[in-house]
């Protein structure tokens, strides 16, 4: 997607301070952090949001939360003490860009109910 600010970091079109990379995914730092540690994690294929997944998008999934979340908490140093993880899904589930991407807070104690 040409016009979709995530594609466009995936691609390196545009900078941002990357911690993780892979074939599949990309982790960089929040501009907005809400958290101490808040990192996104985005497929580098153009998936809308979680209302738009197909089945062959499963192992995309599975990857993101089994694989590269973890690790991610671990090496941002938060897996011990906890995080969260969130996805927004449309306008009125918060969803600001369209394009999926799972947020990774931590480094402080999180609330509940969060918005």
């Amino acid at each position: 997607m040409d016009d979709c600010v995530f594609c466009m970091i995936a691609d390196g079109k545009i900078p941002a301070q990357k911690v993780y990379e892979d074939e599949k995914v990309i982790a960089f730092k929040d501009l907005s952090p809400q958290a101490p540690v808040h990192v996104l994690i985005i497929p580098k294929k153009h998936i809308q949001s979680v209302a738009k997944l197909q089945s062959e998008d499963k192992d995309l999934v599975s990857h993101i939360f089994v694989d590269v979340a973890p690790k991610l908490a671990k090496d941002l140093g938060v897996d011990d003490g906890g995080f969260r993880l969130v996805i927004n899904t449309g306008e009125d589930g918060g969803q600001t860009v369209n394009h999926l991407h799972v947020h990774l807070l931590g480094g402080r104690k999180m609330t509940w109910p969060p918005g």
